[in-house]
């Protein structure tokens, strides 16, 4: 279901907002640079971020004036209009105290609301935030005027044109096409162009070093270690300087995204006292894994450049087919690729059909199947199910689908069968699957491990 969004006057200005959850406790959720709430919840680990929190926490989150589908800055708009518009977002959800919680440059502006009014804040968390924007002499993390002005050349060149910047921003997810469709609709509904210099200027301007020490109120400050956006050289600032705050180190190279999991549960321990014990979820699942075989042969053959294109469109062709066969993409390791399904029969067809799209790229993937009770991870699965899958794919021959014993049993019974003595010799005593109804695999080996029990160890 979409955000039932809402609006209240600031000023002159209409601000944005959105409620989620009914906890016990205010959360107050103030966002980065660019964002939507049409679209907040679109990437799976925003939305996965919103349902950890919103159990023990009524949610709010709003726009920030400038962006989104609140009203656009003004020439004469300052840190205070933006504290204000906080304030009005309380206050029209009926909110008389509040924990705030800033990510990156919203960190700057939770501080300054906690330290201007401390009635109205129950406690502070700062993630991937910082005192500072531009370099100092006694402030060495920040952007120099020559980084400055290359970054506006860049992006009022490109803001809109193609995601920018990350590399920097979530580095782990640079290459993954479906965030980087993500990431430019975030950008080009986020904000203006001329918004997003505003903005720029808006932020350079941003020091509140000397009233870190006004600050009163429990302080949680997060921070990636490897975070190449805001360098956690920022965040142990902060920690140093507001007075009793503690310092989380998480490890991860991501600003924005980052261990979503790991900064909830923190997040959750810090304002409740008590950190969640999740049951994992389990489901019934078959399992896919799929890696190309002589990969660094291949990319040592054909250099950085052409292996590059070659692994975006195997990339491409893989996420189509699991697409296509309704199945789920969990992750992707180099050039391997794990995908759950709902049952086996499209698991096995899936397969076949990524071995086949590999092949008219001119390379080879080898795939391996198990099916079993898999324990949910948000958005991630794992247990012992999954560890027999990797076994069994690693045992995949080139241009070969291997299936484990639980998942033929299962695709006897669903409408597949196991051919017999002809094509078993000719395939060296494997067992080629085909379906009861319609043609024949013929181009791709589907065998299985006749005793997966052994790959438990």
């Amino acid at each position: 279901m979409p955000l039932a969004i809402d609006y209240v006057k600031s000023g002159d200005l209409w601000i944005a907002y959105a409620v989620m959850g009914e906890g016990s406790l205010d959360l107050l959720w103030v966002p980065p640079y660019a964002s939507n709430l049409a679209i907040t919840e679109d990437w799976p680990p925003v939305a996965e971020a919103f349902e950890r929190l919103t159990p023990f926490a009524r949610l709010i989150t709003l726009n920030k004036r400038g962006t989104g589908l609140s009203d656009r800055l003004g020439d004469t708009d300052t840190f205070e209009d933006a504290m204000d518009d906080l304030r009005a977002v309380l206050d029209a959800v009926g909110s008389k105290q509040a924990a705030v919680l800033g990510l990156s440059d919203g960190g700057a502006l939770s501080a300054l609301f906690a330290a201007t009014h401390p009635e109205r804040v129950s406690a502070l968390v700062l993630v991937s935030a910082f005192a500072r924007r531009a370099w100092a002499p006694d402030y060495p993390w920040g952007w120099t005027s020559e980084e400055q002005a290359r970054l506006l050349e860049t992006w009022g060149r490109d803001w809109g044109r193609r995601p920018l910047g990350l590399g920097v921003l979530s580095p782990s997810l640079a290459h993954d096409e479906r965030y980087r469709e993500y990431m430019l609709r975030v950008q080009r509904l986020g904000t203006s162009r001329g918004g997003l210099l505003a903005w720029a200027r808006w932020v350079m301007q941003i020091d509140i070093r000397n009233i870190l020490s006004v600050i009163k109120v429990p302080t949680l400050v997060i921070h990636s270690v490897g975070d190449r956006t805001v360098t956690v050289d920022n965040g142990r600032y902060l920690a140093e300087h507001i007075p009793g705050a503690r310092l989380v180190e998480l490890a991860g190279d991501d600003h924005l995204i980052g261990d979503r999991v790991a900064v909830t549960d923190e997040i959750e321990e810090f304002l409740t006292g008590q950190r969640p014990i999740l049951e994992p979820d389990r489901v019934l699942a078959t399992v896919l894994f799929t890696d190309i075989v002589a990969s660094t042969e291949r990319a040592a053959a054909l250099g950085d450049r052409h292996w590059r294109e070659l692994l975006d469109a195997h990339d491409r062709s893989m996420r189509t087919e699991i697409d296509r066969h309704r199945g789920r993409e969990i992750k992707t390791m180099g050039d391997a690729f794990m995908a759950t399904f709902d049952g086996p029969a499209r698991a096995i067809r899936c397969a076949v059909a990524m071995t086949a799209a590999a092949r008219s790229l001119g390379i080879d993937v080898r795939a391996g199947l198990h099916a079993g009770e898999c324990e949910v991870r948000g958005e991630d699965v794992g247990g012992l199910s999954v560890h027999i899958g990797a076994r069994v794919a690693g045992l995949a021959g080139s241009g070969e689908v291997l299936v484990s014993s639980t998942v033929k049993d299962l695709g006897d019974r669903l409408g597949y069968r196991f051919r017999g003595p002809r094509i078993a010799r000719a395939q060296g005593g494997a067992r080629r699957v085909a379906p009861l109804f319609g043609q024949e695999l013929r181009t791709t080996p589907v065998r299985f491990v006749t005793d997966h029990r052994s790959m438990r160890s």
